[in-house]
């Protein structure tokens, strides 16, 4: 074992060869990242076939020698790690898992570890140490205060103080959890929120149409929705697949998205008698009845979910202003009107420029959700929550601690029909997400999200220099909130 605390500039043969199984986007970051840190020997490879491309991409990397297969990679390192797809772990394991070198850590980065358990536990040495770890980010997205989850599930202590000391130089935060612990937290923090955007872009591509050149969905909260969506829809489908098939609360959490956006869709329609505003006599018994449901039901997400807002006016707002996320829209606005909304963290006012309210269902739908399943994202949150998942919180905090915000959504939902046939896109979406994870169709999977994709992919350039920039924004915002937390 080497020592814990060796250092980049220690002379070569005092330092451990870290290998890499799978060079997809995140292998080639880590393997950016170690030979940025300084680290003289980084073995790598991929599926055979891409030994040529993968060899002229690392030719630019120092330190990094490309390898014919898993089974030079795994008889040559001290630390390596398995970047594969969850779907193929086990199979990846058990080609490769023999030929671990005595005594090695072996780790995976997987964004499930149900499937990584069981394909270590059966396949590798008694001898190996097994570490595994998970960046909870894509591949564009800066490891500086992001978590990385760390499970010390059979490795000893200096292989721990090891693995820490490796992966230092990412300027991570580390979060120690068990598989189990994991595959809970992920499920949380990104299966929702997954399943949300899929179901957007999906429910766009098949209008046909980009909504933030209509002048619909532009500015504030639609902009988080439109980046955030694109921004998924650019990355490898199987990122999401693997977490939603393979982990079965992220099944169980996806089922229960789309069965709350269907039932409050259908609240929406029965309020609103399917009858614009000026034509419902608001007075009848019938109508006020029905609009007392929903929003009965949204009141009591909103409390299960965010607790009495009178206990969190102290904690600052995830949301950066509607102004600042304006600077990232992808379109502008020409329909709407302006509104201006009383923020309850704090005595000043958020003067939004020109947007159009709307039934905002993907929110309402995640907030039911989580009220249902009784999950407190907050927790996840402080814990390991990714770029993603905090901005979808934001927004969905923002809309619900703002009545007046809230006051207009449940207006539009009821009374405006401009979003009604998106809303019902948005429901079909939804549910056919739904039905593919609960089939647990891979190839179904890859299907619908490239399909999806293939409408979406000549924005894809434009909306990730913008996602980017403001995913950057949040973040810098939040660690400046939690030093002024510290030093208060």
């Amino acid at each position: 074992m080497f020592s814990s605390t060796v250092s980049p500039n220690d002379p070569i043969e005092s330092q451990p060869t870290i290998g890499i199984i799978g060079m997809g986007a995140m292998g080639k970051m880590y393997a950016k990242l170690f030979a940025k840190a300084g680290w003289k020997k980084i073995h790598v490879c991929d599926r055979p076939e891409n030994y040529a491309s993968i060899r002229e991409y690392c030719a630019s990397v120092p330190n990094v020698q490309v390898l014919k297969d898993g089974h030079a990679v795994a008889r040559s390192s001290d630390f390596m790690m398995y970047s594969v797809e969850a779907e193929f772990i086990g199979r990846v394991v058990q080609e490769y898992g023999p030929s671990t070198k005595m005594g090695a850590i072996v780790s995976g980065q997987t964004s499930v570890k149900a499937p990584e358990k069981e394909a270590f536990e059966k396949s590798l040495p008694a001898d190996a140490h097994i570490i595994s770890i998970h960046s909870l980010h894509g591949p564009t997205v800066s490891t500086l205060g992001q978590p990385l989850i760390i499970i010390n599930h059979r490795g000893s202590a200096d292989a721990l103080a090891l693995v820490e000391n490796l992966l230092r130089s990412f300027k991570s935060r580390y979060v120690y959890l068990t598989y189990e612990e994991h595959d809970l937290v992920t499920a949380n923090t990104q299966a929702v929120t997954h399943a949300a955007f899929l179901s957007m872009g999906t429910a766009w591509a098949s209008e046909g149409s980009y909504p933030w050149e209509q002048g619909l969905y532009v500015g504030g909260i639609e902009t988080v929705k439109v980046n955030l969506a694109l921004r998924i829809y650019s990355n490898a489908w199987h990122v999401y697949a693997g977490l939603a098939i393979l982990n079965p609360k992220a099944r169980e959490q996806i089922n229960q998205y789309a069965q709350s956006a269907t039932e409050l869709y259908k609240m929406m329609l029965e309020a609103g008698s399917g009858l614009p505003k000026e034509r419902v006599d608001r007075s009848t018994e019938l109508v006020s009845e029905r609009e007392s449901k929903l929003r009965q039901r949204l009141e009591w997400a909103r409390a299960v979910v965010f607790g009495d807002p009178s206990k969190t006016r102290n904690r600052k707002p995830i949301l950066l202003s509607e102004d600042i996320l304006d600077k990232f829209s992808l379109g502008r606005s020409n329909t709407a009107t302006s509104i201006t909304v009383p923020d309850p963290c704090s005595s000043s006012h958020i003067d939004s420029s020109p947007r159009k309210a709307n039934s905002h269902l993907s929110l309402l739908a995640m907030v039911d959700c989580w009220a249902h399943l009784n999950i407190n994202p907050f927790h996840h949150l402080d814990l390991a929550a990714t770029p993603l998942f905090r901005l979808f919180l934001g927004v969905a905090e923002h809309l619900f601690l703002n009545p007046t915000l809230m006051d207009m959504t449940i207006n539009s939902a009821i009374y405006d029909t401009w979003h009604r046939a998106n809303d019902l896109e948005f429901v079909v979406a939804a549910r056919g997400w739904s039905q593919c994870v609960k089939f647990m169709s891979f190839e179904v999977y890859r299907k619908r999200f490239d399909e999806t994709r293939i409408f979406f992919e000549p924005r894809f350039e434009e909306a990730g220099l913008l996602g980017s920039k403001m995913i950057a924004a949040l973040m810098a915002s939040g660690m400046d909130s939690e030093s002024t937390n510290l030093s208060a």
